[in-house]
């Protein structure tokens, strides 16, 4: 019993030899690992300002200036008078949903990363903090809370986070726009090294093409044929691409999370993110198959 015969199409263009398949690889590999990176760095940017509008913008913080007296007992009792009073005034307010003061091994925690271990806080004057919560569709006249806490409390200042918090929104979109202006430029050279890699092959082939048509293939035929080759070019550089790309990202990621703050910590990659990441072998097969078959039908179209 003789085996079955697969039948193949032929292809007329010896794409598959092509000098400059090697060098397009490169190219689309070396693109996808920049693109994946700063693609990161993006989508953990987007993530941490969803972060920080989640946790700091629903908060503010009231500090109260500890008293100065030689007795440090009498000291410390009126200083918690004072948070007394703030308290007192916070929870009367419409739109704070909890108010908080901050224990002493809280406070320690936050002061000794600035002192070191080798001061003893204890004997330090410390301000005391409130930690204040806010609903979520609170409107809150700060200006007139400011007034009313130092009425109250002279010790008390308000902090609503918003002046340091626009700032780092500002430095995070001008890092967004600097990082969405290198994928765009990133993926325009990708395109304009296929686009001149194509027409290079076109080139070389002419007289095959020549040929072709006299016997009767149309533009698309050729096209086509490129852009089979070119999109199994681009997977396969993006594929690789992409996995030169994940272990940098992981060791980025790694060297973000030893800073301690929680502020760059924030920027995490979800699923989604991942997701997107993963795909970048596709969108890079798309952009080299589109590319190179509307090059192939515009080029063929002024040389014949």
């Amino acid at each position: 019993m003789s085996r079955p015969q697969y039948i193949s199409r032929k292809q007329e263009l010896p794409l598959k030899g092509d000098s400059t398949s090697i060098f397009l690889q490169v190219i689309i590999s070396i693109s996808v690992f920049i693109f994946a990176i700063t693609l990161s760095g993006v989508l953990s940017i987007n993530t941490m300002l969803y972060n920080w509008n989640q946790s700091i913008l629903g908060s503010l913080t009231v500090q109260i200036m500890p008293i100065n007296d030689v007795n440090k007992e009498r000291a410390t009792a009126q200083t918690l008078a004072h948070q007394d009073k703030a308290i007192e005034l916070l929870q009367t307010v419409k739109g704070i949903i909890k108010v908080t003061p901050l224990s002493n091994e809280q406070l320690k925690e936050l002061i000794q990363p600035w002192l070191g271990d080798g001061v003893n806080i204890n004997n330090l004057p410390i301000p005391r903090i409130i930690d204040v919560k806010l609903a979520a569709d609170a409107e809150i006249d700060f200006a007139d809370l400011a007034q009313k806490l130092a009425q109250a409390s002279p010790q008390a200042s308000l902090d609503n986070h918003k002046l340091w918090l626009s700032k780092l929104i500002d430095f995070a979109d001008g890092l967004k726009l600097i990082a969405s202006t290198v994928l765009i430029l990133v993926i325009l050279i990708t395109s304009g090294a296929i686009f001149y890699t194509t027409q290079m092959s076109l080139g070389l082939h002419r007289h095959i093409i020549e040929i072709l048509h006299i016997m009767g293939a149309k533009d698309t035929y050729v096209a086509q044929q490129y852009g089979k080759r070119m999109a199994w070019l681009g997977f396969c550089g993006g594929l690789f691409g992409m996995l030169l790309a994940i272990p940098t990202i992981f060791f980025i990621g790694s060297l973000a999370v030893r800073i301690e703050g929680g502020i760059i910590s924030d920027a995490t990659l979800g699923l989604v993110d991942w997701g997107i990441i993963f795909s970048l072998p596709i969108f890079s097969m798309l952009i080299a198959m589109y590319t190179a078959y509307y090059t192939v039908k515009r080029t063929l179209q002024k040389m014949l």
